[in-house]
């Protein structure tokens, strides 16, 4: 009788999505953080392959789940949209964030911030920016071909990827669209959507106010539904109204 040996099993390696930490320290450094993730994805709504993600544990190496990070906000370009528990880059083709953002608050520590660097630059960074919020500084790396190293002048500097532009003020950081559009508070984007839905309730108000008047002047169905850029159905439709 030949007896078989099993091979040990391997324990399922488990990556946590949590630390339990708070994603900031104070509501300042949040605000940043949302606004910087919220504006990106706005930039790249049409284009369904860029991943951004803010305060997600990125994990680089499969099997080991003791090395990972979680920027404040992280852009992969060549990924799709979507939710994710965490990011594990062995399940995303190989490709790591292209560009990190982290947002200083008082309880960094430098030796920290000294670690994120080396894990930044040795798992394929290729842009990191590093925002001081007490002492309104901005420093930037960029990958050459020996690793990250510093932008000497971060002042109107244009990311290689996302084409934003950073520029300083005594007020603050001010980042920029390419088509030179500044960057918005979410307070700012939900008040301009209002105000979107609010424009498009009035014109839409307006054509329909508009065919009872327009049929009065014997007008065909057909010119009034091109003159108020309606289907000739919507125009039937609001004349029985």
């Amino acid at each position: 009788m030949v007896l078989q040996i099993q091979p040990p099993t391997q324990p399922e390696v488990i990556y946590p999505d949590s630390d339990g930490q708070p994603v900031a320290n104070n509501t300042i450094q949040f605000g940043w953080i949302v606004e910087i993730k919220q504006n990106i994805e706005w930039l790249f709504a049409d284009n369904p392959n860029v991943f951004v993600a803010g305060d997600l544990f990125w994990y680089p190496v499969e099997g080991r789940n003791k090395i990972v990070n979680a920027p404040d906000v992280m852009v992969v370009l060549g990924r799709p949209k979507g939710d994710r528990f965490c990011y594990q880059q062995w399940k995303e083709e190989g490709i790591a964030p292209q560009v990190v953002f982290e947002i200083l608050s008082p309880s960094n520590r430098q030796t920290e911030m000294d670690k994120k660097l080396l894990f930044y630059d040795r798992y394929g960074v290729e842009e990191y920016y590093i925002y001081d919020l007490d002492q309104n500084t901005l420093f930037g790396w960029l990958r050459d071909e020996d690793g990250l190293d510093v932008i000497p002048q971060m002042e109107d500097w244009v990311s290689p990827r996302l084409k934003i532009r950073f520029v300083s003020s005594s007020e603050g950081l001010q980042l920029y669209r390419p088509d030179g559009e500044r960057f918005l508070t979410y307070t700012e984007i939900s008040r301009n959507a209002e105000q979107e839905r609010q424009r498009a309730e009035l014109a839409e108000q307006a054509r329909r106010d508009a065919v009872p008047r327009l049929l009065q002047m014997n007008l065909s169905i057909e010119q009034i539904a091109q003159a108020l850029a309606l289907s000739v159905e919507e125009v039937r439709n609001l004349a029985q109204e």
